[in-house]
């Protein structure tokens, strides 16, 4: 018996390594989307190869599951692929967010193209807990061990509830971050006028970034600086396009592991758009606090 709330979100996982294990896994997650009352077309986004071999095991249920290549639902940032998943989910989820989708991250593409890029992915998939938690969503993360290396999987079964090995989102992150930022390089600039946006736009495009890639950059760092007021101290660039790189320092912590994840209300409310827009735009927004306030770091590729 239930109070009549949606039920809290589902975010499960699977490890295969062969199509048959695969498909073992995904159809009856499938079904079980196909069969829930008042739910839309459950959703699989995967590998290409993946998708050819639902088609054909669903037969005439094929046309019941919306299947979507992974290559173009993961298109950027793990901070894009939150802002992915929100839209699709106001868009088509059922009432509380009800809908099942099967999703397989692309592992031989962006996510796991270097150390730094995989600590990203799995921060999302344990920030799914938190930023996804109201939703009646029911989520089934598929990892290929072809293309998923042992640390990967290791990682994301932490990340997942109901593995006997899964943590909190909040340790998590915290673990990431407890890894020191590299010191900024010899060659570091310090920018007279501040996170000034057309200051920021003319040291970028003098390294090299296109005009309109400067004007996008210049506005994250003008937001995230917005955001985190009061600064202390000037903003150090360095690097050359398209890694071009703003370091800005706050006079207080950021302390929230949510911070830039959660997307700003449509009426103009909180959260302010500021970290949100940053990581949208950067390929990475790092933060540290420490006891006498926050580095927030952002590299626009």
């Amino acid at each position: 018996m239930t109070d009549g709330r949606p039920a809290p979100f589902d975010h499960r996982i699977t490890v295969f390594g062969s199509d048959d294990a695969f498909l073992a896994a995904a159809l009856p997650f499938l079904a079980e989307g196909l069969a829930a009352p008042g739910e839309p077309p459950p959703v699989a986004i995967a590998a290409p190869h993946h998708l050819d071999l639902l088609r054909d095991a669903l037969g005439g249920d094929a046309d019941d599951v919306v299947r979507i290549p992974h290559t173009d639902w993961y298109t950027g940032s793990a901070a894009n692929a939150v802002a992915q998943a929100a839209g699709y989910l106001t868009a088509h989820a059922g009432p509380g967010g009800g809908i099942h989708l099967l999703m397989e991250p692309v592992w031989g593409g962006r996510a796991g193209r270097s150390a730094r890029e995989t600590t990203e992915w799995i921060r999302y998939e344990a920030l799914a807990n938190l930023l996804f938690a109201p939703l009646a969503t029911t989520a089934l993360c598929a990892y290929d061990t072809r293309t998923a290396g042992p640390a990967v999987v290791a990682a994301a079964l932490r990340a997942h509830p109901g593995t006997g090995v899964y943590r909190e989102p909040e340790r998590i992150a915290a673990e990431l971050d407890a890894v020191p930022l590299p010191l900024p390089p010899a060659g570091a600039r310090t920018l007279p006028a501040g996170p000034d946006a057309a200051a920021v736009r003319s040291w970028a495009e003098g390294r090299g970034l296109p005009a309109a890639e400067a004007e996008l950059f210049a506005a994250a760092v003008a937001e995230t600086a917005a955001a985190l007021a009061p600064l202390d101290g000037a903003a150090l660039v360095w690097g050359e396009a398209p890694a071009c790189v703003c370091e800005l320092r706050s006079a207080r912590r950021v302390d929230d592991p949510l911070a830039g994840f959660v997307p700003p209300p449509a009426d103009g409310g909180e959260p302010a758009p500021g970290l949100w827009y940053a990581r949208q735009v950067c390929a990475y927004v790092d933060i540290r606090d420490d006891s006498d306030g926050a580095t927030v770091r952002l590299q626009y590729a």
